[in-house]
């Protein structure tokens, strides 16, 4: 058993004293959502605050939960500082404080879990192990599902790649999550000389890399062009622009060889109807091109009356064929009642949007290819029903998206990483087509094969393996959806209730 201040040096706990400390253990956390094998850092952030928070009052663990959550949102969410700043003009303080604000405001889940499990601890360290990572499970979970959910850069996507990724197609990101956590947890427990604890939670961490894992096959081969236009943001709606970027990416298709070609979002970033009257030219040139090999359009279809839908269009397909965005951003798509004066003061194009219906996958060339626009590819409960066993199950999922209004640094890797996850998750290969990145192609197996380089104009060229059948976590959680991640959380709470009721 380690002497105490050894073991709070050991964390640099006693340095500056634990709050700064935590704080900068959520920077570091931010820091594992990064190329590359850098999931360690997402367990060391997380062993920090466990070990910080261990014998803390409810309170306090809180105050480091709060705190560590500012770390980690402030730092992972800074680039929505160049959407409200740079292209939305808001003050640059305004700005600053309003990404502060969101950091804050979701920080608020980790404060409550933290308090939680410092009030239902009881001295035994497995226990107290278990109820960690369970209350930090239930405040994932919270942060994904309350209020249409903001899970980005949730803790599991860390371990996009790493030995935890072996649990994805069994308990999906939410699972990866309560492990991870209880690895850090472990880790804590052992900081107080309870190393069976860690070995426990080391076994079961670890006992992913002993499950099967193949549960799809191939269904063979589709050629697809990803087009990234590389469409400066403040270039994107300039209506004074828009025919010239539209030359541009008639250029783009009329070159491309794959049998199914795809644009990012809004490639065409005004409705169709207003977009035939004031450029049918461009448009008719599209429609040829698209008679050569079908074409997936980012547009907006609808009307004023009913509203306008973020969209996919399919041309030169043998059926009429679009998909619509359903799962909106809040403040960029769709507006919360009472914020329609700060959205109009930020001045984003097409800033309430209605949301699509539901479409079937797109048949073409053999495989059957379900789109995702943007970050609906975070909630993989909502599309689950397109990966299932059957004839009309997805063999590829598709993401197209305009990350340009966030800049290049840090959040193209980050949503990269999520449709890794989602590849693992159910086993199918993940295209995606971006406006300036990342385009890209991951495999069934969560590996980048394909990417081009941001912040230029080019065309990826690919050839896609489809595969279905459907994984184990697809199969529960189109069932039942996440309700039995959040009874493995509450299950543990409610037991270690009871027991301080009984005190």
């Amino acid at each position: 058993m380690l002497p105490a201040v050894n073991r709070k040096l050991l964390l640099g706990l006693d340095i500056l004293g634990a709050w700064p400390i935590v704080m900068l253990a959520g920077v570091l956390h931010t820091a594992a959502f990064a190329p590359g094998m850098a999931w360690p850092l997402q367990l060391l952030a997380l062993a920090m605050l466990a070990h910080a928070s261990w014998d803390e009052t409810p309170a306090r663990a809180a105050r480091l939960g709060l705190l560590f959550g500012l770390g980690w949102l402030g730092s992972g969410l800074w680039w929505l500082y160049i959407s409200l700043h740079d292209f939305g003009h808001l003050p640059a303080v305004l700005a600053g404080a309003a990404v502060l604000l969101l950091a804050l405001c979701l920080s608020l889940y980790y404060a409550a879990a933290l308090a939680l499990a410092a009030w239902l601890r009881d001295g035994r360290p497995a226990v107290q192990a278990l109820t960690w990572a369970s209350c930090w499970l239930l405040g994932e979970l919270a942060r994904a599902q309350f209020l249409s959910g903001f899970p980005w850069i949730a803790s599991g996507y860390a371990h996009a790649l790493g030995p935890l990724s072996h649990w994805a197609p069994w308990v999906g990101v939410y699972g990866i999550t309560a492990l991870g956590a209880l690895g850090a947890a472990g880790v804590a427990a052992a900081l107080r000389g309870s190393g069976r604890v860690l070995m426990g939670s080391v076994l079961l961490v670890g006992g992913g890399l002993f499950l099967p894992l193949h549960f799809t096959e191939a269904t063979g081969k589709i050629k697809v062009t990803l087009l990234q236009p590389n469409v400066p943001q403040d270039q994107k709606f300039d209506r004074a622009l828009i025919e010239a970027n539209l030359e541009q990416l008639v250029r783009q298709v009329e070159s491309a060889r794959g049998q199914l070609v795809v644009t990012p979002e809004s490639v065409v970033p005004l409705p169709m109807d207003w977009m035939r009257e004031q450029y049918p030219v461009q448009l008719a040139r599209l429609q040829r091109a698209a008679a050569a090999r079908p074409l997936l359009l980012g547009t907006f279809l609808g009307n004023e009356r009913e509203g306008y839908v973020n969209s996919l269009l399919a041309l030169g397909t043998a059926e009429p064929y679009s998909y619509g965005k359903r799962h909106l951003l809040p403040f960029g798509e769709t507006i919360p009642p009472g914020f329609h004066w700060f959205v109009r003061a930020l001045g984003i194009p097409m800033d309430d949007q209605a949301r699509g219906q539901h479409q079937a996958a797109l048949a073409l060339g053999g495989q059957r290819i379900r789109p995702l626009i943007c970050y609906e590819d975070l909630f993989g409960e909502d599309f689950v029903d397109s990966v299932q066993a059957g004839p009309a199950s997805a063999t590829v999922l598709l993401n197209v998206s305009n990350l340009a209004w966030f800049g290049p640094a840090m959040v193209q890797d980050q949503h990269l990483q999520f449709s890794q996850m989602r590849a693992l998750e159910f086993q199918r290969p993940f295209i995606r087509s971006t406006n300036t990145g990342a385009t890209a192609v991951v495999n069934h197996h969560g590996r980048v094969i394909a990417r081009l380089p941001s912040d230029m104009r080019d065309v990826l060229e690919v050839e896609v393996e489809g595969r279905r059948g459907a994984t184990p976590y697809a199969r529960w959680l189109g069932t039942v959806g996440l309700w039995p991640l959040w009874g493995l959380g509450l299950l543990p709470l409610i037991m270690a209730w009871r027991r301080r009721r009984a005190r």
